[in-house]
């Protein structure tokens, strides 16, 4: 897997291991929290940084942070987002893998600013691996006294759970992922009140991303003004972008904000393979409107891919060639939420099986005169009339898919075959 990084320390070996972690600075941005920083420091330094959630959402991390309520008389809870299940999407994998305890670190630092005493890393059920490096850090960073009782002699505590799900790609949504952390069944809950206000356990919890927390020791160690220097005005610092598909070099890159498609995929991830043409792109991980090869010029950032028509969500990269056929890629994505939807809701729960039982029907050469359109009257049906947005991510790639590549669709219904060569 290539890994092309800017501020992370991939290159360092066997960094899992809190001393080698702590001989590359690990641990310093903690310290200068708890003794040099008040909390409200802290949540006004990452406020000026501009650090928007890696998620997917891209909503800004400090005024997340800032609409928990002060003094409310209920504690304060601070939930990792480690269910990383969206297709195509693997960078918070790699960060836990490579670089548990910055994950940690970022986590801890967060804790302190937000008052938090107790803490949870909610990780994919599948990630078996990371789930037992993760513990074993927590194990390490206790040891170390960096969690626990009156932590470095600061007068502050704060204990870590590593959690594990259960492998339902709902509970990536947060306040699915609260439901399954308290035990229960992951269903999404309406909104509002949000978790700000009443999340886990009836109380104040801010849900982030583990990508978005591995930034938080190098806005702390390097300052607001260093982060926000990095990418463009709003949409500042690096990310990892999880590049996919039929390319010459998947992997994983870390890059500022802003690089274009243009250059990730011809520059750094050596272009498409011998005699054959770029067809679409995929910017976010699946859930997201596909792109075209004449947008190969979109950079790469919350706002720019947004204009594009698309969403930069996960930054899952998925790049296809003309050999692709798209009625497929569509069916199989529509498979994929068919099965992960959670049922609550009837636009998501049927519309998820119809669309996938017409693109079954389409790619068999069975369809019927007019199921293209039916196919867009039920993803327009199935978008923001839900509880969480899975039914918008089974129904904007479909559309997507069928507007721009509608020639395709008609012909398999049309000549009852693929035309892709």
């Amino acid at each position: 897997m290539a890994i092309k990084v800017l501020t992370k320390n991939f290159h360092v070996r066997n960094l899992w291991q809190i001393s080698v972690y702590e001989s590359v600075g690990g641990y310093q941005a903690y310290r200068k929290a708890l003794f040099e920083h008040k909390p409200a420091d802290i949540i006004e330094a990452v406020k000026k940084s501009g650090l928007r959630g890696r998620g997917g959402a891209g909503f800004p991390t400090g005024m997340k942070w800032g609409f928990v309520p002060k003094n409310s008389g209920k504690p304060v809870y601070l939930c990792v987002n480690a269910d990383e299940s969206e297709p195509g999407t693997f960078k918070d994998r790699l960060l836990i893998e490579r670089d548990p305890h910055q994950l940690l670190e970022g986590t801890m630092i967060s804790a302190y600013a937000l008052g938090c005493h107790q803490a949870f890393i909610y990780i994919r059920g599948e990630l078996i691996a990371e789930a037992r490096l993760l513990k074993a850090g927590v194990d390490e960073a206790y040891e170390r006294g960096y969690l626990g009782k009156n932590i470095l002699g600061s007068g502050y505590d704060l204990d870590l759970l590593v959690h594990r799900g259960a492998g339902a790609y709902i509970c990536g949504e947060e306040t699915a992922l609260l439901e399954s952390l308290e035990g229960r069944r992951g269903h999404p809950r309406l909104k509002p009140p949000f978790p700000a206000l009443v999340g886990l356990y009836q109380s104040p919890t801010v849900i982030n991303n583990v990508e978005t927390l591995a930034n938080i020791p190098h806005i702390i160690h390097h300052g607001a003004d260093w982060f926000a220097s990095i990418g463009t005005a709003r949409n500042t610092g690096t990310r990892l972008y999880s590049v996919s598909g039929q390319i010459k070099r998947r992997g994983v890159y870390e890059f500022p904000m802003g690089i274009t498609l243009r250059e990730l995929i011809y520059e750094h991830c050596g272009g498409m393979h011998e005699g054959r043409k770029l067809k679409a792109i995929v910017p976010g991980g699946s859930s997201v409107p596909v792109l075209t090869a004449d947008q190969l010029d979109v950079r790469l950032d919350f706002d720019s891919v947004a204009e594009a028509g698309s969403m930069l969500g996960s930054a899952a990269v998925i790049v296809m060639d003309d050999s692709t056929c798209m009625v497929k890629a569509a069916r199989r994505i529509t498979r994929f939420y068919s099965e992960e939807s959670c049922g609550q809701c009837s636009q998501c729960r049927e519309g998820t099986e119809w669309l996938y039982q017409i693109l079954t029907r389409i790619e068999a050469g069975k369809g019927g005169a007019g199921e293209l359109e039916l196919l867009l009257d039920i993803c327009a049906a199935m978008k923001a009339k839900t509880i969480c947005p899975l039914s918008d991510a089974a129904a904007m790639p479909v559309e997507s898919y069928v507007r721009k590549f509608y020639e395709e669709f008609d012909a398999h219904i049309q000549k009852q075959r693929c035309i892709v060569a």
